[in-house]
């Protein structure tokens, strides 16, 4: 009789302690904590890397900065050195991410020495094989860039990578524009140096695995298939919004990217119809490594949603080789060599034109600028097929602003 009073016993503490552990389970903090340490300890994934430092993978450790201890500082232009790796051994894979209070700009450029004036990097033991440009629309979101900043400079230098960040800063108050924004960075970033492959990439996604490497496909690719907003997984399957990276001959085939698409919604999906347009089509990274986490906000003043996106989607067949990088009009108002990028502050312009007539008294532009003149007409013809995709488009979107 004893002994069966001492098994219940026994069961009820059991099925105590694992209530307890499913409570503290459920507490998203801890939970959080319990999955940083499990990344920790997991056996890395290395598929499809074959000779890679594995001492390197298990050091890690989900800490960004993990493996650039010991960098010095480059040599001097005349020394001779080596190419690097084709994969890096800096490479770590899953990363840590998150979003501490009371981080500043000055602690990011300190934990980051051999960044120079610009924004940026070259190997300081190797001769890089990729040469990446990083190109990021921007207004009003600093808070958003230190945090970009922070992980995204490792990020590259455990990638090995040439690179240089340029933020292209929209001035004034009109509605937010970020493909002509990103036609802009191409044109600018060129000017300064011969890369071989831009990125394009919002301030508000921080990638999660350095294996998503920053360099280019002999197609477009789209690179942050898997975001926290959308539960790891692609919303649809001709999206390609978030970060995304095209050759200079890419860029060409597809005539940039479109100007006219003022506020949020649809100027991503206009690019990924440009792709194929083009006679190219999207290629991704696995899902994996293709993770991204955004930081979350509310919609930014000045960025509302596009009411016209849907039926500017349904003519991207008669517009895309009228409207793009042979249209896009700015006027570069300041470039700054910030310690941690380079900062090219720009006038678009407005829906109205880069220098729009006077608004006439009482008549104002939903974004805040002046009235519009009349409309250009695009291109003639019958639209040959974006209809449908716009319908299903339209749906996907609705989706898509819900997370916001």
């Amino acid at each position: 009789m004893i002994g069966i009073q001492s098994k219940w016993r026994y069961l009820f503490m059991f099925l105590g302690i694992q209530l307890v552990v499913m409570a503290l389970l459920s507490r998203e903090g801890y939970q959080k904590r319990v999955s940083y340490f499990i990344r920790i300890f997991r056996k890395p994934d290395v598929t499809g890397l074959s000779g890679r430092n594995h001492t390197a993978l298990g050091i890690a450790g989900g800490d960004v900065y993990a493996n650039l201890s010991h960098l010095s500082r480059r040599h001097g232009h005349g020394d001779v050195m080596p190419y690097c790796p084709k994969t890096s051994p800096l490479i770590g894979g899953p990363i840590h991410v998150s979003f501490p209070s009371g981080l500043t700009l000055a602690e990011v450029q300190r934990k980051n020495p051999l960044v120079v004036r610009g924004g940026r990097y070259r190997p300081p033991d190797c001769e890089a094989r990729h040469r990446t440009a990083i190109i990021i629309p921007h207004r009003h979101r600093e808070h958003h860039l230190k945090f970009l900043l922070y992980y995204l400079h490792p990020f590259l230098q455990r990638q090995q990578l040439n690179y240089g960040i340029y933020v292209i800063h929209q001035a004034g108050n009109y509605t937010f524009n970020r493909a002509k924004l990103m036609n802009v960075g191409f044109r600018e970033a060129m000017k300064e140096e011969d890369w071989d492959c831009l990125f394009f990439h919002d301030v508000d996604l921080i990638p999660e695995d350095d294996r998503n490497t920053y360099v280019c496909d002999s197609n477009p690719k789209h690179a942050a298939i898997d975001m926290d907003k959308f539960g790891y997984k692609l919303p649809y399957k001709m999206y390609f919004g978030g970060v995304s990276a095209l050759t200079p001959l890419h860029y060409l085939k597809m005539n940039g990217f479109p100007n006219n698409y003022w506020g949020w919604g649809g100027e991503d999906d206009d690019i990924g119809v440009r792709v194929t347009l083009g006679g190219m089509y999207i290629t991704r990274p696995s899902v994996k490594v293709g993770r991204y986490r955004m930081i979350k906000h509310k919609l930014d003043k000045g960025n509302d949603v596009n009411p016209k996106r849907f039926n500017m989607l349904a003519k991207t067949r008669q517009t895309w080789k009228s409207d793009g990088m042979n249209t896009a009009e700015y006027e570069t108002i300041s470039r700054q060599y910030m310690p941690l990028y380079t900062n090219i502050t720009v006038n678009i312009g407005t829906e109205a034109g880069l220098h729009p007539p006077p608004a006439k008294a009482g008549v104002k532009e939903p974004g805040g600028g002046p009235a519009k003149g009349p409309a250009k007409g695009p291109a003639k013809g019958p639209a040959k097929g974006p209809a449908k995709t716009s319908a299903r488009l339209k749906e996907a979107h609705t989706e898509k602003k819900s997370t916001q």
